[in-house]
Protein backbone atom coordinates (compact mmCIF):
# COMPACT_ATOMS: atom_id res chain seq x y z
CA UNK A 1 0.00 0.00 0.00
CA UNK A 2 1.61 3.38 -1.03
CA UNK A 3 0.86 5.88 2.02
CA UNK A 4 4.28 7.64 1.56
CA UNK A 5 4.49 9.66 -1.77
CA UNK A 6 7.58 11.80 -3.44
CA UNK A 7 6.52 14.48 -5.91
CA UNK A 8 9.15 15.70 -7.77
CA UNK A 9 8.71 18.97 -9.54
CA UNK A 10 7.00 21.67 -7.39
CA UNK A 11 5.27 23.42 -10.58
CA UNK A 12 1.75 23.84 -11.40
CA UNK A 13 0.95 20.15 -12.34
CA UNK A 14 3.47 18.64 -9.52
CA UNK A 15 1.79 21.09 -6.79
CA UNK A 16 -1.98 19.81 -8.01
CA UNK A 17 -0.70 16.03 -7.84
CA UNK A 18 0.40 16.77 -4.63
CA UNK A 19 -2.75 18.11 -3.45
CA UNK A 20 -4.84 15.76 -4.19
CA UNK A 21 -2.41 13.12 -2.90
CA UNK A 22 -2.56 15.30 0.51
CA UNK A 23 -6.25 15.32 0.68
CA UNK A 24 -6.50 11.56 0.04
CA UNK A 25 -4.84 10.69 3.28
CA UNK A 26 -0.78 10.53 1.72
CA UNK A 27 2.30 11.62 3.20
CA UNK A 28 3.84 13.84 0.62
CA UNK A 29 7.28 15.15 0.08
CA UNK A 30 7.44 17.63 -2.64
CA UNK A 31 11.13 18.24 -4.11
CA UNK A 32 12.37 20.84 -6.48
CA UNK A 33 15.99 22.22 -6.99
CA UNK A 34 14.45 25.69 -6.55
CA UNK A 35 13.82 26.93 -3.50
CA UNK A 36 11.49 30.09 -4.81
CA UNK A 37 9.37 27.17 -6.58
CA UNK A 38 9.17 24.77 -3.96
CA UNK A 39 8.14 27.95 -1.80
CA UNK A 40 5.86 28.96 -5.15
CA UNK A 41 4.18 25.13 -4.48
CA UNK A 42 4.02 25.32 -1.45
CA UNK A 43 1.40 27.90 -1.71
CA UNK A 44 -0.42 27.02 -4.19
CA UNK A 45 -0.82 24.02 -1.96
CA UNK A 46 -2.16 26.17 0.64
CA UNK A 47 -4.28 28.01 -1.86
CA UNK A 48 -5.83 24.95 -2.97
CA UNK A 49 -7.00 23.87 0.32
CA UNK A 50 -8.17 27.19 1.11
CA UNK A 51 -10.06 27.36 -1.73
CA UNK A 52 -11.80 24.01 -0.87
CA UNK A 53 -12.49 25.16 3.03
CA UNK A 54 -14.25 28.61 1.70
CA UNK A 55 -16.52 25.98 -1.06
CA UNK A 56 -17.34 23.78 1.77
CA UNK A 57 -15.78 20.71 0.34
CA UNK A 58 -13.29 20.31 2.97
CA UNK A 59 -12.98 21.59 6.71
CA UNK A 60 -10.84 23.32 7.97
CA UNK A 61 -9.35 20.77 10.14
CA UNK A 62 -8.48 18.23 6.97
CA UNK A 63 -7.08 21.27 5.44
CA UNK A 64 -4.71 21.50 8.63
CA UNK A 65 -4.67 17.98 8.83
CA UNK A 66 -3.12 18.08 5.30
CA UNK A 67 -0.30 20.39 5.15
CA UNK A 68 1.08 18.28 8.56
CA UNK A 69 1.49 15.55 5.85
CA UNK A 70 3.19 17.77 3.66
CA UNK A 71 7.14 18.31 3.71
CA UNK A 72 9.53 19.81 1.71
CA UNK A 73 13.05 18.77 0.19
CA UNK A 74 15.73 20.30 -2.11
CA UNK A 75 16.77 16.82 -3.70
CA UNK A 76 15.26 13.81 -4.28
CA UNK A 77 18.67 12.14 -2.51
CA UNK A 78 17.24 14.22 0.52
CA UNK A 79 14.33 11.73 0.82
CA UNK A 80 14.53 8.04 2.01
CA UNK A 81 12.03 4.85 2.12
CA UNK A 82 9.22 6.24 -0.13
CA UNK A 83 6.57 4.12 -1.41
CA UNK A 84 6.65 5.75 -4.58
CA UNK A 85 7.70 8.70 -6.67
CA UNK A 86 6.06 11.03 -9.17
CA UNK A 87 7.50 13.05 -11.56
CA UNK A 88 6.03 16.12 -12.63
CA UNK A 89 9.02 17.91 -14.27
CA UNK A 90 9.40 19.85 -17.72
CA UNK A 91 8.75 17.69 -21.03
CA UNK A 92 12.83 16.86 -21.03
CA UNK A 93 14.04 13.48 -21.82
CA UNK A 94 17.44 13.82 -20.49
CA UNK A 95 15.79 15.49 -17.13
CA UNK A 96 13.73 13.51 -16.42
CA UNK A 97 16.07 10.24 -17.22
CA UNK A 98 18.09 11.79 -14.68
CA UNK A 99 15.47 12.04 -12.11
CA UNK A 100 14.92 8.40 -12.50
CA UNK A 101 18.27 7.24 -11.74
CA UNK A 102 17.58 8.98 -8.51
CA UNK A 103 13.90 8.42 -7.71
CA UNK A 104 15.26 4.43 -7.94
CA UNK A 105 17.45 4.70 -5.15
CA UNK A 106 14.65 6.82 -2.96
CA UNK A 107 12.19 4.83 -3.50
CA UNK A 108 11.90 1.44 -1.08
CA UNK A 109 11.89 -1.31 -3.34
CA UNK A 110 8.66 -2.87 -4.51
CA UNK A 111 7.64 0.57 -4.83
CA UNK A 112 6.40 2.71 -7.99
CA UNK A 113 8.41 4.90 -9.77
CA UNK A 114 5.74 6.80 -12.23
CA UNK A 115 5.98 9.79 -14.60
CA UNK A 116 3.58 12.57 -15.28
CA UNK A 117 4.74 12.71 -18.98
CA UNK A 118 2.17 13.75 -21.20
CA UNK A 119 4.30 12.09 -24.73
CA UNK A 120 8.15 11.12 -23.33
CA UNK A 121 7.62 6.96 -24.08
CA UNK A 122 7.75 5.00 -20.65
CA UNK A 123 9.94 2.20 -21.91
CA UNK A 124 12.89 4.34 -22.77
CA UNK A 125 12.28 6.03 -19.20
CA UNK A 126 12.26 3.02 -17.45
CA UNK A 127 15.63 1.50 -19.22
CA UNK A 128 17.49 3.81 -17.97
CA UNK A 129 16.51 2.28 -13.98
CA UNK A 130 17.47 -0.59 -12.22
CA UNK A 131 13.98 -1.62 -11.81
CA UNK A 132 12.00 -1.24 -15.43
CA UNK A 133 9.02 -3.14 -14.25
CA UNK A 134 8.52 -0.29 -11.49
CA UNK A 135 8.00 2.13 -14.03
CA UNK A 136 4.53 3.46 -15.61
CA UNK A 137 3.47 6.74 -16.73
CA UNK A 138 0.74 8.29 -14.79
CA UNK A 139 -0.55 11.17 -16.67
CA UNK A 140 -2.27 13.53 -14.55
CA UNK A 141 -4.85 16.01 -16.42
CA UNK A 142 -4.09 19.43 -15.90
CA UNK A 143 -5.58 21.53 -13.15
CA UNK A 144 -5.11 18.36 -11.11
CA UNK A 145 -7.22 18.87 -8.70
CA UNK A 146 -10.53 19.82 -10.94
CA UNK A 147 -9.72 16.58 -13.19
CA UNK A 148 -11.16 13.47 -13.12
CA UNK A 149 -8.44 11.33 -15.67
CA UNK A 150 -5.71 9.70 -15.00
CA UNK A 151 -4.08 8.16 -18.03
CA UNK A 152 -1.81 4.87 -17.20
CA UNK A 153 0.55 3.90 -19.34
CA UNK A 154 2.74 0.81 -19.34
CA UNK A 155 6.40 0.43 -20.90
CA UNK A 156 7.40 -2.81 -22.38
CA UNK A 157 8.57 -4.15 -18.82
CA UNK A 158 6.02 -2.68 -16.48
CA UNK A 159 4.49 -5.31 -14.50
CA UNK A 160 1.13 -6.08 -13.17
CA UNK A 161 2.00 -5.30 -9.91
CA UNK A 162 3.27 -1.63 -10.62
CA UNK A 163 0.05 -1.22 -12.81
CA UNK A 164 -1.79 -2.51 -10.19
CA UNK A 165 -0.86 -0.41 -7.22
CA UNK A 166 -0.79 2.44 -9.59
CA UNK A 167 -4.17 2.16 -10.56
CA UNK A 168 -5.09 2.23 -6.52
CA UNK A 169 -3.04 5.26 -5.76
CA UNK A 170 -5.04 6.73 -8.45
CA UNK A 171 -8.55 5.91 -7.40
CA UNK A 172 -7.39 6.43 -3.93
CA UNK A 173 -7.08 10.29 -5.11
CA UNK A 174 -10.43 9.92 -6.58
CA UNK A 175 -9.24 9.73 -9.93
CA UNK A 176 -10.70 7.77 -13.00
CA UNK A 177 -8.59 5.43 -15.28
CA UNK A 178 -7.52 4.72 -18.70
CA UNK A 179 -4.72 2.49 -19.85
CA UNK A 180 -2.42 3.30 -23.05
CA UNK A 181 0.21 0.97 -25.08
CA UNK A 182 3.27 3.02 -24.78
CA UNK A 183 2.78 4.91 -28.00
CA UNK A 184 3.58 8.91 -28.61
CA UNK A 185 1.38 10.90 -27.40
CA UNK A 186 -0.86 8.36 -25.50
CA UNK A 187 -4.77 8.59 -26.07
CA UNK A 188 -5.67 11.89 -25.02
CA UNK A 189 -2.44 14.11 -27.07
CA UNK A 190 -2.83 11.81 -30.30
CA UNK A 191 -6.30 12.78 -30.57
CA UNK A 192 -6.23 16.32 -28.71
CA UNK A 193 -2.72 17.84 -29.85
CA UNK A 194 -3.43 16.64 -34.06
CA UNK A 195 -6.68 19.08 -33.56
CA UNK A 196 -5.22 21.95 -31.59
CA UNK A 197 -2.78 21.76 -34.83
CA UNK A 198 -5.37 21.73 -36.86
CA UNK A 199 -6.77 24.60 -35.80
CA UNK A 200 -3.28 26.25 -36.11
CA UNK A 201 -3.51 25.70 -39.48
CA UNK A 202 -6.84 27.04 -40.64
CA UNK A 203 -5.67 30.19 -38.49
CA UNK A 204 -2.55 30.27 -40.74
CA UNK A 205 -4.76 29.62 -43.86
CA UNK A 206 -7.00 32.40 -42.98
CA UNK A 207 -10.16 30.31 -42.76
CA UNK A 208 -11.47 32.41 -39.84
CA UNK A 209 -10.05 34.55 -37.29
CA UNK A 210 -8.92 33.09 -34.19
CA UNK A 211 -12.38 34.06 -32.04
CA UNK A 212 -14.40 32.30 -34.82
CA UNK A 213 -12.38 29.64 -34.98
CA UNK A 214 -12.43 29.11 -31.45
CA UNK A 215 -16.67 30.38 -31.06
CA UNK A 216 -17.24 27.76 -33.97
CA UNK A 217 -15.63 24.76 -31.98
CA UNK A 218 -17.10 25.63 -28.72
CA UNK A 219 -20.97 25.96 -29.90
CA UNK A 220 -20.59 22.96 -32.60
CA UNK A 221 -18.94 20.51 -30.87
CA UNK A 222 -20.04 21.65 -27.02
CA UNK A 223 -16.24 21.90 -25.55
CA UNK A 224 -15.48 24.05 -22.92
CA UNK A 225 -12.73 25.95 -24.56
CA UNK A 226 -12.07 26.43 -27.58
CA UNK A 227 -8.83 24.92 -29.61
CA UNK A 228 -6.51 28.02 -29.94
CA UNK A 229 -7.20 29.38 -26.42
CA UNK A 230 -6.85 25.53 -24.93
CA UNK A 231 -3.80 26.00 -27.00
CA UNK A 232 -2.70 28.86 -24.89
CA UNK A 233 -3.64 28.09 -21.55
CA UNK A 234 -1.30 24.22 -22.01
CA UNK A 235 1.40 26.43 -23.54
CA UNK A 236 2.02 26.45 -26.94
CA UNK A 237 5.79 25.59 -26.54
CA UNK A 238 4.69 22.07 -25.21
CA UNK A 239 1.70 22.03 -28.07
CA UNK A 240 4.52 22.08 -30.65
CA UNK A 241 6.59 19.83 -28.30
CA UNK A 242 4.22 16.81 -28.34
CA UNK A 243 3.46 17.66 -32.14
CA UNK A 244 7.14 16.83 -33.07
CA UNK A 245 6.94 13.72 -30.75
CA UNK A 246 3.58 12.61 -33.13
CA UNK A 247 5.61 13.67 -35.79
CA UNK A 248 8.98 12.35 -35.52
CA UNK A 249 7.34 9.00 -33.50
CA UNK A 250 4.92 7.61 -35.57
CA UNK A 251 6.25 8.99 -38.90
CA UNK A 252 2.89 10.61 -40.45
CA UNK A 253 2.47 14.02 -42.62
CA UNK A 254 -0.41 14.51 -41.04
CA UNK A 255 1.15 15.07 -37.49
CA UNK A 256 3.46 17.77 -38.91
CA UNK A 257 3.53 21.19 -36.50
CA UNK A 258 1.98 23.60 -38.36
CA UNK A 259 4.28 26.70 -39.26
CA UNK A 260 2.38 29.39 -37.24
CA UNK A 261 2.61 27.14 -34.02
CA UNK A 262 6.43 27.04 -34.47
CA UNK A 263 6.76 30.76 -35.37
CA UNK A 264 4.57 31.95 -32.84
CA UNK A 265 6.77 30.07 -30.06
CA UNK A 266 9.93 31.08 -31.94
CA UNK A 267 8.83 34.67 -31.06
CA UNK A 268 8.29 34.11 -27.36
CA UNK A 269 4.62 34.16 -27.46
CA UNK A 270 4.04 30.97 -25.42
CA UNK A 271 0.57 31.39 -24.11
CA UNK A 272 -1.42 32.45 -20.98
CA UNK A 273 1.70 31.65 -19.27
CA UNK A 274 3.79 34.13 -21.04
CA UNK A 275 1.61 36.66 -21.11
CA UNK A 276 0.76 36.35 -24.78
CA UNK A 277 -0.53 33.70 -27.14
CA UNK A 278 -3.07 33.21 -29.88
CA UNK A 279 -4.76 35.74 -26.97
CA UNK A 280 -3.14 38.69 -25.58
CA UNK A 281 -3.73 38.09 -21.47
Amino acid sequence: MIENLIVVGAGQMGAGIAQVALTSGLKVTLVDALPAALEKGRSRIEGGLAKLVEKGKLDDLKRKDALSRLSTAGAISDVKGADAGIEAVTENEELKKKLFRELDAAVKPGGVLASNTSSIPITRIGAVTKRPEAVIGMHFMNPVPLMALVELIRGAATSDETYAATKALAEKMGKTTVVSKDMPGFIVNRILIPMLNEACFALQEGLGSAEDIDTAMKLGTNQPMGPLQLADFIGLDTVLYIAEVLHKGLGDDKYRPSPLLRQTVDAGWLGKKSGRGFYKY
